[in-house]
């Protein structure tokens, strides 16, 4: 299987780079193909609402999401990976998200497989509920199967998260797939 990881924190060595790096190596082992895009390192542009893509593309503006776009539609899963900022994703991975309007109705075809892997300084018990509902959302309309959600709670610096069984779930969950 190919799988596409959508990394976004702009803190390329911070807690949901680890958490996701445990998932790749798992998944890698497991025979997978990964490819990682950087969203926080990529020259994507906001969309603008212009719908000349017709929600199907091409997307009118010029930067990376050509390249996304085809690795994506080249792929069996994606894996959203976002460090939890205000209690929703990073605004890299929410404009990569926004970007998928271009080419939804491909996405949706596609039928691929998802999962969400996400870390926040935060533990409370209610810390995911908004990123949670969007991701079911996101599963929910572009007819994604989710695979599953690692949510590492209390995971605020890479020294706290490698303390908690997050990294070993994240890991355990790449070799499921």
């Amino acid at each position: 299987m190919k799988i596409t990881v959508l990394k976004s924190s702009p803190n390329t060595h911070g807690s949901s780079n680890l958490l996701a790096d445990e998932f790749i190596r798992g998944a890698q082992e497991n025979g997978h193909t990964v490819t990682v895009i950087d969203a926080a390192k990529a020259d994507i542009h906001p969309c603008t609402g212009c719908i000349a893509c017709g929600y199907n593309g091409p997307c009118v503006q010029d930067d990376d999401m050509d390249r996304i776009k085809t690795e994506i539609l080249g792929s069996d899963m994606i894996v959203f990976v976002t460090p939890l900022y205000y209690y929703g994703m990073s605004a890299q991975l929410k404009t990569l998200v926004d970007r998928f309007c271009s080419f939804n109705s491909s996405i949706q075809q596609k039928r691929l497989r998802s999962a969400l892997i996400s870390a926040a300084w935060n533990a409370d018990g209610w810390t995911f509920d908004a990123l949670d509902a969007h991701y079911k959302t996101l599963v929910r309309y572009l007819n994604l199967t989710d695979c599953g959600s690692i949510l590492g709670k209390g995971c605020g610096t890479v020294g706290m998260t490698q303390g908690t069984k997050y990294p070993g779930l994240e890991y355990k969950l790449g070799k499921s797939i």
